[in-house]
């Protein structure tokens, strides 16, 4: 399908945040031209035009850590700090978990992502198949991450899944990891370590998320903390990165530089579960690249990408008592640009020519995005998702004005969610 979006205003995230007047122009999936329109290609039968109506165009959000089919805990583990969290309540419903759940429970929080302009997602959970399967039958984007621990799975079957699920779907792609330190055996990890340098790549696990979980570490393993034990087994050194990131010092930091790691901060997550404020003013002053998840459902409990970018904001700002940290154009950049990037998905972090059609509409005659002083600060600080007109993934409108275009009845989804809740746990 080649469409044409005009008469938009676009954020192009391409290495600045300034807005510009034109039109898009879409082959396919892939986006040809971003420009004024003077010199826009003209031959094309267009079989979609929207009209923007002097609307925002801009990448989607990157969800850059998550567990979608978590939906099925969506308030019933709640107000408890992480390891009894983990270990009293979800664990044990997860052992219920088949393939079908996974299915279902994935479109759920795929329709959810949508209407919080969320084009793409890393999700670390269980039955890939069905995750993919997911996506592909939604037209989503997914970045798989395995979450491999000592209670399920094994470094063959994360080797398969890494090779299957990387040559399987436009949609679909796959990282190597693993669930945490506190989790894997020291063999478990030291063979990740190994698969990473035989496939030169990069790897991905929960890090530093609480002070308990950096005490136990160190006690296990002579005082290192996860970052340092980590690095020492040579887990870093082909990239990837740690999801919350929320106790870390100054050589863990130094070891992310040196190992160009990403840090993903959740902050929704880690306030309800208390587990602290990520430092992320230090983060960016040291020039580690940052990106934003929501986490699981169970623990945050939307998926909602303009709420956890106010809180990564205000938070650092609170953290640091200084009002003038962690600005809106950083957060932005986290949010979308560079959380592609710290997915692997590095045609999709920008709007620009041979880029991924993967963007959004904002709705700017809402009274929240009045008036216009600063339209970057608008959606940071101001945002809702009530401003989220459409969402577009690989060429294709999924979401527009309320309304969904996955291949399914959102009731049927929420009919079964709740049907599969009732009868399985």
């Amino acid at each position: 399908m080649n469409t044409r979006i005009y008469n938009a205003r676009i954020l192009t995230l391409d290495g600045e945040t300034d807005v510009i007047q034109g039109e898009i122009c879409i082959e396919g999936d892939t986006i040809t031209y971003v420009g004024s329109g003077e010199d826009a290609p003209q031959a094309l039968l267009w079989d979609c035009e929207i009209d923007a109506e002097n609307n925002l165009i801009l990448p989607g959000f990157k969800n850059a850590h998550t567990h979608s089919a978590m939906t099925f805990l969506r308030s019933f583990a709640d107000d408890l700090p992480l390891l009894e969290w983990l270990n009293t309540r979800v664990f044990p419903m997860e052992a219920h978990l088949k393939p079908e759940h996974i299915l279902w429970f994935s479109k759920l929080a795929i329709m959810e992502y949508l209407t919080s302009g969320i084009t793409a997602n890393f999700d670390m959970y269980f039955f890939p198949e069905q995750i993919a399967q997911a996506s592909i039958e939604t037209g989503f984007r997914t970045v798989m991450v395995s979450g491999l621990n000592n209670y399920g799975g094994s470094v063959e079957e994360l080797e398969e899944n890494y090779l299957k699920f990387n040559d399987y779907h436009d949609l679909i792609s796959y990282q190597l990891g693993i669930h945490a330190e506190y989790t894997c055996s020291d063999d478990l990890m030291k063979s990740v370590a190994q698969l990473a340098y035989k496939h030169s790549a990069p790897v991905y696990m929960h890090l530093a998320e609480t002070e308990q979980e950096v005490r136990e570490c160190q006690e296990r393993h002579d005082g290192l903390g996860p970052v340092k034990y980590f690095d020492s087994i040579g887990m870093f050194d082909y990239g990837g990165g740690g999801f919350h990131c929320v106790h870390l010092d100054e050589e863990d930091i130094e070891i992310f530089k040196a190992h160009d790691l990403y840090a993903v901060t959740n902050p929704a997550s880690n306030l309800k579960l208390a587990s602290g404020i990520c430092h992320t003013a230090d983060l960016l002053a040291a020039d580690i690249p940052m990106a934003i998840g929501t986490d699981g459902p169970a623990s945050n409990n939307c998926l909602d990408f303009f709420r956890e970018m106010f809180l990564v904001t205000g938070l650092g700002k609170i953290r640091e008592m200084d009002a003038a940290a962690v600005p809106a154009e950083a957060v932005l950049k986290m949010a979308a640009a560079d959380g592609a990037r710290a997915m692997g998905l590095h045609d999709c972090d920008c709007l620009a020519p041979g880029k991924k059609a993967d963007l959004i509409m904002i709705d700017m005659k809402q009274p929240n995005m009045q008036p216009e002083h600063n339209i970057v600060k608008n959606l940071v600080y101001s945002g809702s998702k009530q401003n989220v007109k459409m969402t577009m993934v690989g060429g294709k409108v999924l979401y527009k004005d309320g309304k969904f275009d996955i291949g399914i009845d959102p009731e049927e989804v929420y009919a079964k969610a709740n049907e599969m809740v009732r009868r399985d746990f």
